[in-house]
């Protein structure tokens, strides 16, 4: 005979709420980090940009 810690409906109703939030908190984690990750890679990508611009006018100044 094994012993319950939770009756039935209660370990039942657990579940049913844990199928409902784990998604919900990794889906949202999952979403931080993609959104953050696009973020700086559109970052430095113009910071990329305005770097070579820099570049292109410092060798037009420089070479007349």
């Amino acid at each position: 005979m094994a012993l319950t810690l939770a009756p039935p409906h209660l370990k039942q109703r657990f579940e049913a709420m844990m199928n409902f939030w784990v998604p919900v908190i990794f889906g949202t984690f999952k979403l931080l980090v993609l959104g953050t990750g696009m973020f700086l890679a559109i970052k430095s990508h113009y910071d990329g940009e305005k770097k070579d611009k820099e570049k292109q006018k410092e060798k037009e100044i420089e070479a007349p």
